[in-house]
C-alpha cells in the first residue's frame, strides 16, 4: 500500500446505548481490522460477563469504569484502514455531561456517524449531537438509524427518521446528510448488504466511508501559513539556508508566488519549497513544508505567509463560540487565560459574554451568562497582540482558538471564531 492513501477522520455521536461502540467494533470485525488474539479477549469477557454472543463494543470502551458501567466516557481514536483509505475514528460519549468530549473528537473529522435507535427516533441528543456537527462545520453526516433488526427491518421507521431529522437539519448549517438503515449488532449494512433491507438502495456504511469525498474540505483558495519553527543549519554546505517550517493551513503555495508576510506586512517570493520527500513545486493543505524566501526577513513562530491580495484579518478583539471544558471553575467576563491560535500563543481578556447557546434548541439565553462546563456561549475577547484570524466557517485551523488556564495549565476552552 503506497503512502498516498487519503486519510479520513470520522466521530460518532449518539444517544447513550445507541450502538456507537458496537458499531465501531462491526466496522473493525467485519473488514478484518482487528487482531485474533483481540476478539478471542473480548469473547471471553463477554461470557464471563454472561453475555449472548460476542460483545463488539469491549473493542473501543478501554477504561475500566466504562466497561463496567456499560458506557463510554472518553474520547476512544481507532486507527484502521482498507486498501483504499486510512481511518481513524474518535468515539465519543453520547451522555450530555460529555460534550465537550464530543467536541475535541469532533473537531478534525470529515464525518460525523450519528446514530439513532430505530425504536425511538430522533430524540433530544440527536438533535445535539447534530447541532454541535454543524457548529463544528464538520463538511459529512451520515445518520445511520441503528437496530434495524429490533423493529423488523420496517422501511416505515426508517422513512419517518429520516422525515424527522430532515425536517430539524434545515435549520441548521449542514450540508451533505447521508442516511443508511444498519444493525451494528447484526452487521447489516455496516460492512456488508443486508437481504432484510430490499427496499434500501444506498451505499453500506464502509462502502460510504471509503469513497465519499474529502478532498475539497480542506480551503484551497486562501493561502495560510503559520510559521512554526525557523531552520538555520550553521553548516558550511547550506552556509545561507533559513526556512520557514510549518503545516500549511490553507491555500496552494508555489514556487515563484508573490507572498506577504505578517505582521511586517512586507511582500517577496518564494524561492524553494521543501517537502518530506525533498524540494517540490507546490504544496497544498494539510501538508507540512519547509519555505525559502526569495529575500531575508525577519519572521519567526508565530507570524504567518499569505497571497499578497487575499490576507487574514489581523485584529486584537475576537467573537468566538466557545465550549467550556473546566470542571472546577465557571468563565466569566473579566477573566485573564492564554490563548493559542495556530502557532501563536498571547493572553487574552474575557471582554464581554453575549449569550448562552441552549444546545437542544438552539435559542440565545441572553439573562443566562452562567458559563459552566459543557456549556457553549458566544464571546467577544480581547488579546494582547494582533492574531491574524478567518471565520471557522472559511478556515478549520486560523478559525480556531483554544484557552489555557495560566495557573493550572489545563485547556479550559476551545472556540470557533465567528
Amino acid at each position: 500500500m503506497t503512502n498516498n492513501t487519503e486519510l479520513l477522520r470520522f466521530t460518532t455521536a449518539g444517544s447513550v446505548d445507541d450502538g456507537k461502540s458496537t458499531l465501531i467494533g462491526r466496522l473493525l470485525y467485519d473488514s478484518k481490522s482487528i487482531y485474533q488474539d483481540q476478539y478471542d479477549q473480548i469473547k471471553e469477557t463477554s461470557e464471563r460477563r454472561g453475555e449472548e454472543g460476542v460483545n463488539l463494543a469491549l473493542l473501543t470502551d478501554g477504561l475500566k469504569s466504562e466497561r463496567e458501567q456499560g458506557i463510554t466516557i472518553d474520547v476512544a481514536y481507532r486507527y484502521f484502514s482498507t486498501p483504499k483509505r486510512k481511518f481513524i475514528i474518535a468515539d465519543t460519549p453520547g451522555h450530555t455531561q460529555y460534550t465537550r468530549n464530543m467536541v475535541t473528537g469532533a473537531s478534525t473529522a470529515n464525518v460525523a456517524l450519528i446514530l439513532v435507535d430505530a425504536r425511538h427516533g430522533v430524540v433530544d441528543q440527536t438533535r445535539r449531537h447534530a447541532i454541535i456537527a454543524s457548529l463544528l462545520q464538520i463538511p459529512h453526516i451520515v445518520v445511520c438509524i441503528n437496530k434495524m433488526d429490533l423493529v423488523d427491518y420496517s422501511q416505515e421507521a426508517y422513512d419517518k427518521i429520516q422525515e424527522s431529522f430532515e425536517g430539524f437539519a434545515a435549520k441548521l448549517d449542514v450540508k451533505d446528510v447521508h442516511f443508511i438503515p444498519i444493525s451494528a449488532l447484526k452487521g447489516d449494512n455496516v460492512v456488508n448488504r443486508s437481504d432484510q433491507t430490499p427496499w434500501y438502495e444506498g451505499p453500506t456504511l464502509m462502502y460510504y466511508l471509503e469513497n465519499v469525498h474529502i478532498a475539497s474540505d480542506h480551503n484551497f483558495i486562501d493561502q495560510r501559513f503559520p510559521v512554526q519553527f525557523v531552520i538555520r543549519p550553521y553548516s558550511d554546505e547550506f552556509h545561507d539556508f533559513r526556512g520557514y517550517a510549518g503545516r500549511l493551513a490553507g491555500g496552494v503555495m508555489k514556487k515563484g508566488d508573490d507572498v506577504t508576510l505578517l505582521p511586517s506586512g512586507f511582500t517577496t517570493k518564494i524561492k524553494t519549497i521543501h517537502g518530506a520527500d525533498g524540494e517540490q513545486d507546490e504544496a497544498f493543505p494539510p501538508q507540512s513544508i519547509t519555505i525559502e524566501l526569495e529575500e531575508d526577513f525577519d519572521l519567526s513562530r508565530g507570524d504567518m505567509i499569505v497571497r499578497a491580495n487575499n490576507q487574514p484579518e489581523v485584529t486584537q478583539d475576537i467573537d468566538v463560540m466557545m465550549c467550556w471544558f473546566d470542571n472546577t471553575k465557571a468563565l466569566k467576563e473579566k477573566g485573564k487565560f492564554a490563548l493559542q491560535h495556530t502557532t501563536q500563543n498571547v493572553r487574552c481578556v474575557v471582554k464581554e459574554i453575549r449569550y448562552k447557546l441552549d444546545i437542544n434548541t438552539l435559542h440565545r439565553l441572553q439573562d443566562d451568562k452562567e458559563i459552566k462546563m459543557n456549556d457553549i456561549a458566544r464571546v467577544s475577547l480581547r488579546v494582547t497582540k494582533p492574531l491574524f484570524i478567518d471565520s471557522y466557517r472559511q478556515n478549520r485551523i486560523t478559525g480556531s482558538i483554544i484557552l489555557i488556564d495560566e495557573v493550572t495549565n489545563n485547556t479550559v476552552a476551545a472556540g470557533m471564531i465567528i
